[in-house]
Order: C-alpha cells, then structure tokens, then sequence
C-alpha cells in the first residue's frame, strides 16, 4: 500500500500543478481581455468624441448654407424687383418718348397738309421718256394733284392702327415705303409695318418685316426693338438656339440700348 502512494505522489504532483498553471493562463488571459476592452472602449469614446465634432462641424456649415441661400433668395428677389422697376421706368420713359415722336409727328403732318411743297417729291414710277399727263386747264404748267407727304401717310397709318384697322394701317405704311423710300421716317413706317402684320396675326411677315428694319436701318432707334422682338418670336416658336443667337446679337451691337438690358434677362429666364 505504501509502494502504491509513493507511486502515485508524483502523479498527483503533476497534476496539481497542472491545474495552478492553467489558472494562471486563465488570469493572464483574463487581464489581457480586460486591457483590449479598456482599451476599445477608449478608442471608442475617442471617435465618439471625434465624430460628436464632425457632425457639430457639419451642423454649422448647414447652418452657414441656409443663411446663405436665404441670403441668395433675398438678393434674387431684390435683384427682380430692381429690374421690374427699371423695366417700368423703361417703359414710361417709351411711352414719354412716344409721345413726343408722336406729338413731332403730327406737327410735321400738319406741316405737310397746310403746305404740300415742303414734303419730299414722291419716288417717280412713270416710265422713263413718257409724256407728263396734261395740266388741267387754268392750272400752271407741271403742277400735279397734291398727295399726302411721307408724315401724313405715317400719322394716317398710326391712326388706322390704334382704332383695330391693321391692314388698312399695313396698306398706308407700305405705300409710304414705296413713294418716299429715303425719307427720314422710313425706318418707323417698316418697324410699325411689322407691328400692323403681328396685329393681323401674321407673325411671320412681322418677323421678315422687323428683319428689313435691323438689315436696312441698322442706326435707326428702331433697330433693337426689332431685333428683340425676332428673339422673343422665335422663342415663342419653339426656336431656342435662334432666340438666344438673337438676342446676343442683339446685346453685342447695341450694348447700352434699353432693349439690351431686356434681352439679358431674357438669357437668364431662358436657362
């Protein structure tokens, strides 16, 4: 019995420190768990922290962005509500303009009427070599039936326009146009040529007729307004390259026209 527990000590030995040894790992371990937790959960705060001042940083920037776009807003409003009133003032200042022309042209008419020899002679179309029609008897020799001088015919045509007769207007400014072809108001008679077809509603003649204006009159006040309006007709027909091509034109050679500051807005509302 004695032999058998000498035997047996060197067992029990071995596994008694077996089992010490493995209850150290155990701890050893235990505390390098315990260390990477430690240290995870530091890492953690670190980027919570980290990332609590990204998300603060990105609240200020939205907060800068709305305060910028309604500082945006803002100015796009006034920015819109400047150039209405200046459109408006543009057009009384028009209308002011208008009047006047108006006002000149009726004196001139008036001129005309009371004294038929101070309008400009009529383009001949009597055929080169035939005879002058016979003077009346008792009339003196080459006097020939007076007819309305070049602001009669351009103050008669206005007239037919404003009361709804355009193509009596049209009629009137077309023969203006063929009778006194170089007279000063020739540039007016086929602007509001056009404006009597666009009243008909025949907007392709109009626009072929305000054409002629900016080709043949090019100095002429008229010139700008016709060629914004052929950029507003073809953008109202769908043509939206032409109309900006238009109104670029427009922009270029008459930069500081009242009309060149429509034509901009346009461009913009046209984006």
């Amino acid at each position: 019995m004695r032999a058998m527990l000498r035997r047996l000590a060197p067992v029990a030995f071995l596994a008694t420190g077996a089992c010490f040894a493995t209850r150290e790992d155990v701890r050893s371990l235990q505390s390098q768990l315990d260390a990477m937790r430690a240290s995870a959960a530091q890492a953690d705060s670190a980027r919570q922290a980290q990332l609590d001042r990204v998300i603060a940083s990105l609240g200020l920037v939205r907060d800068s962005l709305g305060v910028m776009s309604a500082r945006v807003i803002k100015m796009q409003g006034d920015v819109r509500g400047d150039l209405y009133n200046i459109g408006q003032e543009l057009i009384q200042v028009q209308e002011l303009t208008g009047q006047s022309q108006r006002r000149l042209q009726e004196l001139r008419a008036q001129l005309e009427e009371r004294n038929p020899n101070a309008a400009p002679a009529p383009a001949a179309t009597r055929p080169s070599g035939a005879a002058a029609p016979a003077s009346p008897q008792g009339a003196p020799t080459g006097a020939q039936p007076a007819s309305p001088g070049p602001n009669q015919l351009f103050q008669l045509s206005l007239e037919q326009l404003r009361r709804g007769s355009p193509a009596a207007a049209r009629t009137g400014l077309e023969t203006l146009l063929q009778q006194y072809p170089t007279a000063d108001i020739a540039p007016d008679a086929q602007f509001y040529l056009g404006e009597a077809y666009h009243a008909e509603g025949n907007n392709a003649a109009a626009d072929s007729a305000y054409a002629v204006v900016v080709e043949k009159y090019p100095t002429s006040p008229r010139a700008p307004t016709a060629l914004y309006k052929r950029g507003l007709y073809m953008e109202q027909q769908g043509n939206l390259t032409g109309a900006r091509a238009m109104l670029n034109q427009l922009i270029q050679k008459y930069p500081r026209s009242d009309e060149a500051a429509l034509a901009r807005e346009r461009l913009r509302a046209m984006k």
